[in-house]
């Protein structure tokens, strides 16, 4: 792990700090990627990750965050976990979404049959679902004998912001214990946040929010290729607006 000393003026110490710095930032991976510094993992301590210490691991920070609705959580960069704040989430949705829904996206076929198997779960009366990762497996038809490509097509969904994680549990066994690594649970952007604020930059362009999502990395960034802002926050739109 990459990382600072937890003395070191840039160390993120707390999720309430994390919050801070990914509203300053606007949006923040969680691990290191194309642009230095841009990332959670080089603002805090490597010796506190994945120590499952809720106050200090980072890694912990993400269910905190999550439940708390104060910014949104999934692989939302290059296939990768990360953080976007409220204020850039609605250009994210927008730009990502490429200006559809997902019903329309499927209805003019640029969705795949594995997503809609997906997304069926969440449509209608069961628009508020909250659903638990193997429980989407399995009711999606994924699995043994039945589709194939689970994580990478809730992959795709996370990145085109259709779902998000809203919360992180464990599996239980048989015995009524729970056990492993907390796995998230999911639901639409929509039930987390409000209909109204997901659809925010509505009445903006994709490529409107693709610019805002490109003017402000290489604000915090003036050195950044274009190549590094399409490679990091990289949507249908994004590369269509960088030189």
């Amino acid at each position: 792990m990459m990382g600072v000393a937890e003395d070191d003026p840039s160390c993120v110490h707390t999720a309430d700090e994390l919050i801070d710095l990914i509203d300053e930032v606007g949006f923040l991976p969680l691990f290191k990627n194309a642009i230095p510094g841009f990332s959670v993992e080089e603002h805090t301590v490597p010796d506190y990750w994945f120590t499952g210490d809720t106050e200090r691991d980072p890694w912990e920070w993400r269910h905190e965050i999550t439940l708390s609705r104060k910014a949104a959580y999934g692989k939302f960069f290059d296939n990768k976990a990360g953080f976007i704040s409220l204020a850039f989430l609605p250009d994210f949705i927008n730009a990502r979404r490429d200006g559809y829904d997902f019903d329309a996206r499927w209805d003019d076929e640029k969705a795949s049959v594995r997503e809609k198997r997906i997304m069926d779960l969440y449509a209608d009366d069961h628009a508020g679902d909250e659903i638990f990762t193997p429980e989407i497996r399995r009711r999606a038809g994924f699995g043994k004998g039945g589709e194939k490509g689970f994580e990478t097509t809730l992959t795709k969904l996370q990145m085109k912001l259709y779902l998000c994680p809203i919360a992180f549990k464990q599996r239980v066994n048989r015995s009524g214990e729970s056990f492993g690594w907390s796995i998230a649970v999911f639901s639409t952007p929509e039930h987390i946040w409000g209909e109204e604020f997901v659809k925010n930059a509505y009445r903006k362009s994709p490529e409107d929010s693709a610019k805002a999502i490109a003017r402000k990395m290489t604000g915090l960034y003036p050195d950044l290729t274009p190549a590094q802002v399409q490679k990091v926050a990289g949507g249908p739109q994004l590369g269509q607006v960088l030189p």
